[in-house]
């Protein structure tokens, strides 16, 4: 499908600009059935994706840090309104390697006088804070622990991966934090979804694995 090809030259488009090949491995979001996948992408027209390049030439992208710390001196387009014409919220999707698919809704539209689309710097912001939102909570919300998110964040243990997952992909304080993170773009997926082009603001240190994931793996 286009959207899924175009997925794709995204990254070999960083990999020859930027020399960058670590962005995560997602895989595109797809609806579960035939049935909804012909309904909710191949009946309708997805919209254009949304790209967010930096002036600095040495970027691409926009850092998930100062998209929280609204930095956006850098950004370009910074105040084009974002989702004219959807509806008031769409999904924002994440399909980390390791973890199971992740969502959360935000707002199209912004509230305060005049009413009116979000701009893209508030569009980054708020993909800033779902990823945060999924590094420090995300794992045990898709495993229906929400109960026990306050207990489990104090000792730091809250992103227990699947088997047999590439470590190097895993989440938390001592793994991949919102602040090694950059938002690269944001691709409409399907017709209330839309799923965010994620890289690594530096290669993976080496060794790839850390000592602490080896003891956390043997004690899960």
């Amino acid at each position: 499908m286009p959207h899924i090809v175009e997925w794709k030259l995204v990254v070999e488009f960083g990999k020859n600009a930027i020399g960058m090949s670590h962005f995560i491995p997602q895989k595109v979001y797809q609806p579960y059935t035939e049935a909804d996948r012909l309904r909710y992408i191949q009946d309708i027209t997805l919209k254009q994706t949304i790209f967010f390049y930096s002036n600095n030439q040495s970027e691409l992208g926009i850092s998930l840090e100062d998209a929280l710390k609204q930095r956006f001196k850098h950004l370009d387009d910074k105040d084009e309104p974002m989702f004219i014409g959807c509806g008031p919220s769409v999904s924002i999707r994440l399909q980390w390697p390791g973890y199971r698919p992740w969502t959360k809704q935000i707002p199209t539209m912004d509230f305060k006088n005049p009413k009116g689309p979000i701009t893209k710097i508030k569009l980054a912001k708020n993909i800033a804070n779902c990823v945060r939102r999924f590094i420090e909570v995300g794992p045990l919300e898709s495993l229906h622990l929400c109960p026990l998110i306050d207990v489990y964040s104090k000792v730091g243990d809250t992103k227990a991966m699947e088997p047999d997952s590439d470590r190097r992909w895993k989440v938390g304080k001592r793994n991949i934090k919102v602040e090694d993170l950059v938002l690269v773009s944001l691709h409409h997926v399907s017709k209330g979804s839309w799923q965010p082009q994620l890289r690594l603001r530096k290669p993976f240190p080496q060794p790839n694995l850390h000592l602490g994931d080896c003891a956390s793996s043997s004690a899960q």
